[in-house]
């Protein structure tokens, strides 16, 4: 009986998942994220559904390295957002486990308390081999999140090291989470974090070494250049454990929020998130085509010519673009 209502869902039209989904039914929320992520035949149709109804909620990510409290903090912000009436979705982005190509940690054990809250939504999503820190349907997860009603998306990442700057392409705001013994202010330069986070959050603040970490965060953005009127990012002090100083968190992530309103810099962020999404979309359409070519002869002949001489590896890739497009080459 169970298999049957579960095909039933399957077979679900995407106009009557997304209207269950508005309605804030949980398991068409779900479905829809679940044809994201599997790249369904239906997709194109999801994206066209949902695109009524996105662009209302905040989006904030959390990123840092692993160990410095990420889901802590992810779950206490949860907390303060509900406190004050606001409907939160969840994007947790987990490594991909090597058995079942699902998330690893896709029990959220530090997310429990909020388990049973019909006003929160929480999904793990595999990142499936992306390097970025984002799984690759994330920001068709968060449209989906969005028109369901969602106000508040928290995206909390990876935590995978220097190339987990990707969140600040998808998120209004970012918060960037360090934590004494976790490494110094120079390595998140190294890692580019002091380029995008618009809030940093020192975490486990009732440690050893956290007024450090706080000095040499000063240190280093007094560094940066900052323009007249541009924001100059919070440090905000917290034990995630206990929730103190997550309201100022949630407060300089409003302060921010007013200032990319006032400024223009919100919508400048989401169309650069839209532009980066199609050129995605536009590299994958690329990769089909290839695909529906019997191209291993002719790239085999393009890259003997190569080595031969006779093209450079730019001209070859011209000449394999302009046959899949039936477009003539570059100059």
């Amino acid at each position: 009986m169970r298999v049957e209502r579960a095909r039933a869902g399957q077979r679900r039209d995407v106009p009557s998942l997304v209207e269950s989904a508005r309605s804030g039914d949980p398991r068409a929320v779900a479905r829809l994220i679940s044809l994201v992520e599997d790249a369904s035949p239906r997709l194109r149709e999801v994206a066209a559904a949902l695109i009524p109804y996105a662009g209302q909620a905040e989006v904030i990510g959390i990123t840092g390295a692993p160990g410095v409290g990420k889901s802590t903090c992810t779950s206490a912000l949860v907390t303060a957002y509900r406190r004050a009436g606001r409907r939160v979705g969840v994007l947790a982005v987990d490594p991909t486990s090597p058995f079942s190509g699902g998330a690893l940690l896709g029990d959220r054990v530090r997310m429990q308390e909020h388990a049973t809250d019909p006003d929160v939504f929480i999904r793990s999503m595999a990142t499936r081999g992306h390097l970025g820190g984002l799984a690759w349907a994330t920001p068709q997860a968060l449209r989906v999140l969005d028109a369901a009603g969602c106000e508040v998306i928290l995206v909390e990442t990876v935590g995978v090291g220097q190339s987990e700057v990707e969140v600040a392409g998808l998120a209004d705001t970012t918060l960037v989470l360090l934590a004494p013994g976790m490494g110094d202010a120079v390595q998140v330069a190294k890692a580019g974090l002091l380029e995008v986070g618009d809030v940093y959050v020192v975490n486990k603040a009732d440690r050893d070494g956290a007024d450090r970490v706080g000095r040499d965060l000063r240190h280093m953005l007094a560094l940066g250049e900052h323009r007249e009127g541009s924001w100059i990012p919070r440090i905000v002090r917290t034990v995630a454990t206990t929730g103190d100083g997550i309201d100022a968190v949630v407060d300089a992530v409003t302060q921010h929020r007013a200032y990319l309103r006032e400024s223009g810099e919100l919508a400048r962020r989401r169309t650069r998130r839209a532009h980066d999404e199609i050129a995605e979309l536009t590299l994958v359409d690329l990769r089909k085509r290839l695909d529906l070519l019997p191209h291993d002869r002719r790239l085999d002949a393009l890259a003997e010519r190569v080595v031969a001489g006779e093209l450079d590896p730019y001209q070859a890739a011209d000449e394999l673009v302009a046959e899949v497009l039936g477009a003539p080459s570059p100059s």
